[in-house]
C-alpha cells in the first residue's frame, strides 16, 4: 500500500511510525518532517486526495491540528485515533483515509496497534450512503 506520512516534528515516535510502515511493506510515497502542522496536514491530505497515496498518516503534538488541516482537503476524511478499536471504526464506518496521531500521548506500542488496525480494516460498503452525505463535492 502507498502511504503518505507527515509529522510537524521529528521525534522518536515519528521515526518509529515511519519505520513500522516500511517494515510492514508499505511504500512511503511522501515523508514530511519538521514542517508546520498546517502544511503537514495539507500535503499528506493532498497526496491521498490526488491518488498519489492510498492512505495517509499525520502527527503533531496533540494530533488535532494536523487532522483539522488534512480535513480541509476535499476528499479527505482524517480521524484522530488513540486506540486500535477507534482506528478500526474510523476505517470501517467512516471510510477514514488519513490517520492522525498525537506525538504527546501515543506510545510506540499503541501507535503500532493503531496503525495495524487502521491499515488492516476495510470500509463497510453498507456505510456508502452515510459517507456520501459528508463527501465534499
Amino acid at each position: 500500500m502507498r502511504v503518505a506520512f507527515g509529522s510537524d516534528e521529528g521525534t522518536p515516535l515519528s521515526d518509529d511510525v515511519a519505520a513500522a510502515l516500511a517494515a510492514a511493506g508499505h511504500d512511503l510515497v511522501l515523508r514530511i518532517e519538521d514542517d508546520p502542522w498546517p502544511d503537514v496536514g495539507r500535503r499528506v491530505g493532498e497526496a491521498v486526495a490526488l491518488g498519489r497515496a492510498d492512505l495517509g498518516v499525520v502527527c503533531c503534538w496533540t494530533g488535532t491540528g494536523v487532522s483539522i488541516a488534512a480535513n480541509k482537503v476535499p476528499g479527505v476524511r482524517a480521524a484522530l485515533c488513540t486506540d486500535a478499536e477507534t482506528a478500526r471504526g474510523a476505517r470501517r464506518w467512516n471510510d477514514a483515509n488519513v490517520l492522525a496521531l498525537s506525538l504527546r500521548s501515543t506510545t510506540p506500542a499503541v501507535a503500532r496497534e493503531v496503525l495495524d488496525a487502521f491499515l488492516a480494516t476495510c470500509p463497510d460498503a453498507d456505510e456508502a450512503g452515510n459517507i456520501a452525505k459528508i463527501t465534499d463535492g
